[in-house]
């Protein structure tokens, strides 16, 4: 991971300095309603600027994701339960085509580009979340469940409404993150609908260096970042 010098700087204050291409970082989203971190992705960096943090998830990454306390998929759970039984976390791989993943600071989401096996370009997936706080190892941020695909003709649509309306009943998202929500997926569909970067900028074009190693999952994938900023 990045704490092994591949991040350049931490400037003072405990703003972490930009990462080059090839820096292996964690992706993070803490659990909804608690602190521990449930979701750890191990990624490459692609880009890192002022603009934009541009990373790579490779196929057969090993991540660490929720399960429910027995080891049912959180999937797999009727939604009327599934986010009030207990959870617990597991080490398993990515078993999908790799994930490029895009943020730009301060966004309220991030955009996800998927492809078939043959590279084929397959959606963009925004993903709404909280802005990414950036640390010395990575990127952590919470999921807000409810998402937006966009097909290649530039036809959307929502995704996971009814896990939305589902987390508000359970307490996990109260009325006034639930309008926070709400705005930002109508700024991102306003995006959409004008085909705003990164839409618009060939990211489905892209291809990742063959050079590039798998990155492992540290053992302590759930530490406490010592430096967070925005």
């Amino acid at each position: 991971m990045a704490d092994d010098g591949a991040v350049r700087d931490v400037k003072a204050g405990g703003t972490t300095a930009h990462w080059a291409p090839g820096t292996q970082i964690l992706w993070r989203y803490r659990e909804n309603g608690g602190t521990r971190f449930h979701i750890a992705r191990p990624v490459t960096v692609v880009r890192d600027d002022a603009e934009l943090l541009a990373v790579w998830m490779a196929p057969g990454t090993e991540c660490v994701k929720p399960v429910l306390a027995d080891g049912t998929p959180v999937h797999l759970e009727p939604l009327a339960s599934r986010y009030t039984k207990p959870r617990t976390v597991l080490r398993d791989r990515w078993s999908g085509t790799g994930v490029l993943k895009l943020a730009r600071p301060g966004e309220p989401w991030s955009v996800w580009l998927f492809w078939e096996p043959d590279w084929r370009f397959k959606n963009w997936y925004v993903n709404l979340e909280e802005p990414l706080a950036r640390w010395a190892g990575g990127v952590d941020s919470e999921d807000h469940f409810l998402d937006i695909s966009v097909d290649p003709d530039r036809s959307w649509r929502w995704h996971d409404e009814d896990e939305f309306t589902q987390a508000q009943q359970d307490g996990l998202v109260d009325e006034r993150l639930a309008g926070r929500v709400r705005a930002a997926g109508q700024e991102a569909v306003r995006a959409i609908r004008a085909w705003r970067a990164p839409f618009s900028d060939g990211w489905q074009h892209w291809r990742p260096d063959p050079a590039w190693a798998v990155p492992s999952l540290p053992q302590d994938w759930d530490r406490t970042p010592a430096h967070v900023s925005s």
